[in-house]
């Protein structure tokens, strides 16, 4: 039976989120194997995916921060706000000043209301809306509010008439690099498209504890529970007796201030606990009595 923990894969192109999930079932050998977050075929980097009871802790690392590298080519709008859909419009962007570059891409930090693209896996009246644009049809999806933390232009270059931009950000979920790169390119009237995603990290978990499939394959790779717990939460020790109550998902008489993870004497994770009502209640219990 797998080890119940996560693992952290750095995602190759080509692959869809699913593809990889089937492999790590291959590799783990369990059936049971989910994902926090998907990322598109062209993406490379972080994705988070839970073995055996590790699968129920996903739900509560879903709203965490997450960080990419992206390049976005200025001068060439396509379909999908990316390098695979196809080119609806082409402008000369040889012109464009670099300082205004900058500016453009300043004004995609904070909280913003942006509109998804529109091959996005949103669903609209219970299809999702990438089905409906293959389907032939208009998608129009309500802006969000998203919050980008931090965005930094690293590199800004001459690609022939287009103009290539290396960027790094720092985004709550939710966000769509391609609509940045959407907004940007439509802000300077040259239009923009994604050409190069890579997602460097998922809140705690980061390109350095990431394996790639052939290591995974190599030696299992799964990030125990306990360690995925610690890394995400804040951890509350307990002694045998508290231990004991969370088994069968008592509440406790401790003090926390946010949602945490609680240890057994000998280190093993049994919940997420939260602060409620004066005391700390049960969430997640991830062991039986």
């Amino acid at each position: 039976m797998a080890e119940p923990g996560l693992v952290v894969v750095d995602k190759p192109g080509g692959m869809t989120s699913h593809d990889v999930v089937s492999r790590v079932r291959r590799i783990v050998g369990t059936r049971k194997v989910g994902h926090a977050g998907t990322l598109d075929p062209m993406a490379t980097g972080v994705l988070v995916l839970g073995v055996d009871r590790a699968t129920r802790l996903l739900g509560h690392l879903m709203l965490t921060d997450k960080a990419y590298a992206a390049t976005v080519r200025l001068g060439v709008a396509t379909t999908t706000d990316d390098a695979e859909g196809e080119v609806v419009s082409t402008a000369s962007a040889a012109g464009l000043d670099e300082a205004a570059v900058h500016a453009a891409f300043a004004t995609q930090v904070g909280d913003l209301l942006q509109v998804p693209t529109a091959v996005s896996a949103i669903k609209v009246d219970g299809k999702r809306a990438y089905q409906r644009v293959r389907d032939g049809e208009q998608v129009e999806l309500a802006a969000r509010p998203v919050t980008v933390h931090a965005l930094d232009v690293l590199d800004v270059r001459a690609a022939g008439e287009c103009v290539d931009v290396d960027v790094e950000l720092r985004c709550t979920s939710g966000t769509y690099v391609r609509a940045i790169a959407r907004d940007v390119g439509a802000a300077l009237g040259v239009g923009g498209h994604l050409t190069a995603l890579r997602r460097t990290a998922v809140g705690p978990y980061d390109l350095r504890v990431a394996r790639t499939l052939e290591q995974l394959a190599e030696d299992g790779g799964v990030l125990p529970i306990a360690t995925a717990a610690r890394a995400a939460f804040p951890a509350v020790d307990l002694d045998e007796d508290a231990a004991r109550d969370v088994r069968v998902g008592r509440p406790l008489g401790i003090e926390i201030d946010a949602l945490s993870g609680v240890f057994a004497p000998d280190g093993e994770f049994l919940a997420l606990y939260e602060p409620r009502e004066g005391r700390a209640r049960p969430v997640a219990v991830f062991v039986g009595s």
